[in-house]
C-alpha cells in the first residue's frame, strides 16, 4: 500500500484562555489516502474547525505528528507552512474570500503569483480552470457582478489552480440556496472524479452524504469513521 496522503498520529491541540487550558483535540489518529472524498462532521465545539485548520496547515498541533504528502508539517515555521499551503492545499470557504475589485481571472490566478509563475502562465492556467467550472464567459467579471454560486465556482477554480494535493472545503454551501448547493456539490463530485482528494467540513447531513467517507468528531475525538 502506498503511503497515505495524510497521516495524523495522536494529534492534540490546546488553547490557553486566561488562566485555564482548553483541550480541543484530545489525541486524534487519522489517515486519508490520495483520491478520497471525505466529510468531517461534528457539532459545534467538537473540534472539527480546529482539525480543519491543522489539516490545512493554518495552525500547528500542541503535540503529535502530521505527515502531509511525505513531509512532517507538525512543527514547521509560519513561512514554511505558507509555502506548503500554497503548493499542497486548495481552500474553498463558505464566504468565498474573493478580492472585490478584481476579475474572476485575476482572483483565480492569485495563488500562482505566490508560486512564482509568469503572467502568461497564470492566465493560461486560470483560464483552463475557469472553463473547468463552467465560467469561461465570466472571466472578466468582478465578484459583485456574479451570483453566489458563480462566486463559489471562482473560489473552487482558485483552489484548483496550483494543482494541489488536497481540496479543503469549509461549509462550501453555507451561503447558497439549495438549488445552487446541489450544483456546487455536483462540481465537487466532478473534481473528485478527476482524481482530486476532497475534504469537506460540514454540519449538514445531506451535504456530507456526497462524500464517500464520513468522519464524525465529538468532544475532541473521532466518534466514528465510516466508508460507504
Amino acid at each position: 500500500m502506498a503511503n497515505p496522503l495524510i497521516k495524523i498520529t495522536n494529534i492534540k491541540r490546546d488553547f490557553v484562555l486566561g488562566n485555564e487550558i482548553v483541550y480541543v483535540l484530545k489525541g486524534i489518529d487519522l489517515e486519508i489516502n490520495k483520491g478520497e472524498y471525505v466529510a468531517l462532521m461534528g457539532p459545534s465545539g467538537s473540534g472539527k474547525s480546529t482539525l480543519m485548520n491543522l489539516l490545512g496547515c493554518l495552525d500547528t498541533p500542541t503535540s503529535g505528528t502530521y505527515i502531509l504528502n511525505g513531509k512532517n508539517v507538525s512543527h514547521m515555521k509560519d513561512d514554511e507552512l505558507a509555502e506548503i499551503r500554497n503548493k499542497e492545499i486548495g481552500f474553498v470557504f463558505q464566504t468565498f474570500n474573493l478580492l472585490p475589485r478584481t476579475t474572476a481571472l485575476d482572483n483565480v490566478a492569485l495563488p500562482m503569483i505566490y508560486a512564482g509563475f509568469s503572467k502568461s502562465e497564470r492566465n493560461i492556467r486560470a483560464t483552463e480552470v475557469l472553463k473547468q467550472v463552467n465560467l469561461a464567459d465570466r472571466m472578466d467579471h468582478q465578484p459583485n457582478q456574479l451570483s453566489g454560486g458563480q462566486r463559489q465556482r471562482v473560489a473552487i477554480a482558485r483552489a484548483l489552480v496550483n494543482k494541489p494535493s488536497i481540496i479543503l472545503a469549509d461549509e462550501p454551501t453555507g451561503n447558497l440556496d439549495s438549488k445552487t448547493s446541489l450544483e456546487i456539490m455536483k462540481l465537487f463530485g466532478d473534481i473528485h472524479a478527476q482524481g482530486n482528494t476532497v475534504i469537506l467540513v460540514t454540519h449538514e447531513e445531506e451535504i456530507a452524504e456526497y462524500a464517500h467517507r464520513i468522519i464524525r468528531l465529538r468532544d475532541g475525538l473521532i466518534e466514528s469513521d465510516i466508508t460507504k
